[in-house]
């Protein structure tokens, strides 16, 4: 079994080499197309998270707690509840059907945008809490406007928000059911990695699968590699 079972992973592994390096064309439609959905949920996440965050910051008001226990429950939220009610809200009854965006790219990124939004609310927002108070005052004292104190913050604060970033994008980029429910992995539409490799996987096909999956974790490491040199290069200016 063991050895059945080893064969199967290094065919897997030989495949996707074989399908990077020939540049299949379904896989790198496949593969582009999942970057495209992924990255401009990540880059909605960013436009809502950033500003929420400062504000959750610098003002102390009523349901603020609130807003930041719901930010940290939906980081911990599974995808296919999002997916359950994305689809309510676009489906033909719901309050957004007459958007007729259901099973279309549109929709898998407001379910990924739903993902990814309160992980890198909670994370951004427990990066800024962390800077100093102090620091804002004396920002204040030397008569920065209220524009730049922000700039500043966000500038001390840049390797944490960062990893925030990060992490929303691999909670996107890594997310299925949701994606299958609102995206209905349809071929040359709507199929990316994930649902791709369950797609292969309920058929059988557990080489193309695993090829898949290695692409997938390709795509992650490459992510999250970039924040790792940047991380690192910061300490060893640090320390050197």
């Amino acid at each position: 079994m063991r050895v059945i079972f080893l064969d199967t992973v290094f065919e897997g592994l030989e495949k996707a080499f074989v399908l990077i390096f020939s540049l299949d064309r379904e896989v790198l439609s496949i593969t582009i197309f999942t970057l495209k959905i992924t990255g401009t949920a990540t880059i909605i996440s960013i436009a809502i998270a950033l500003p929420l965050a400062l504000l959750l910051t610098l003002r102390d008001f009523p349901g603020r707690r609130f807003i930041i226990s719901l930010a940290n429950l939906g980081m911990g939220l599974p995808p296919t509840v999002v997916g359950l009610w994305v689809s309510l809200m676009l489906w033909r009854s719901g309050p957004f059907g007459k958007l007729g965006i259901m099973y279309t790219p549109a929709a898998m990124v407001i379910a990924q945008t739903v993902i990814s939004t309160p992980i890198i609310l909670a994370l951004s927002t427990a990066a800024l809490q962390q800077i100093d108070k102090k620091l804002r005052w004396h920002i204040m004292a030397l008569g920065a406007t209220p524009l730049q104190m922000l700039f500043l913050m966000l500038k001390e604060a840049r390797y944490s928000l960062m990893a925030a970033i990060m992490a929303g994008f691999g909670g996107a980029i890594s997310e299925v059911g949701a994606s299958m429910m609102v995206g209905g992995n349809i071929q040359g539409y709507t199929r990316v990695l994930t649902t791709a490799i369950v797609l292969e996987t309920s058929r059988g096909h557990f080489d193309m699968a695993l090829a898949l999956s290695f692409i997938l974790i390709l795509l992650a490491y490459a992510a999250t590699l970039w924040l790792t040199l940047l991380q690192q290069r910061r300490y060893r200016n640090v320390y050197y």
